[in-house]
């Protein structure tokens, strides 16, 4: 009997609870943030920034597109806007080639144009489809 083996796993081990190491830190630093705002910010500034902190921990933490977590396309998209790109077009050398024409006979019969026999499978087809029969 054979059996099949799961390839390309990814697992990150849990570390706290359900959360892994890296999404703990996301929503621990918001956490802590979220914290020191209470204590030095009007209630309301407070609750605005817990809304926006908690919603960019969360995602940072837990959304994933194409199989890649948040953070790694964020990081990605900033090495691409960020890194100069310059696209140069190199021509490489090619040695030159003489080539000899062989013989007149053999060059006429290149330069006929390709004939269509009258009862070909093309010729058929073509009439086929101009007429539209079957």
């Amino acid at each position: 009997m054979r059996f099949t083996l799961p390839q390309f796993i990814e697992h990150e081990p849990k570390i706290v609870g359900p959360l892994t190491f890296k999404q703990f830190i996301f929503v621990g630093m918001a956490g802590a943030v979220c914290f020191v705002i209470y204590f030095s910010a009007p209630f309301y500034v407070f609750l605005i920034a817990c809304v926006f902190l908690g919603t960019g921990a969360l995602s940072l933490a837990f959304v994933k597109i194409g199989g890649r977590s948040l953070p790694v396309i964020l990081v990605n998209f900033l090495k691409f806007n960020l890194t100069p790109k310059i696209y140069i077009w190199q021509k490489t050398e090619m040695p030159i080639k003489i080539v000899k024409k062989a013989s007149k006979k053999r060059e006429t019969e290149e330069e006929l144009p390709l004939k269509i026999a009258e009862k070909s499978q093309l010729k058929k087809l073509s009439t086929k489809i101009e007429t539209g029969a079957k």
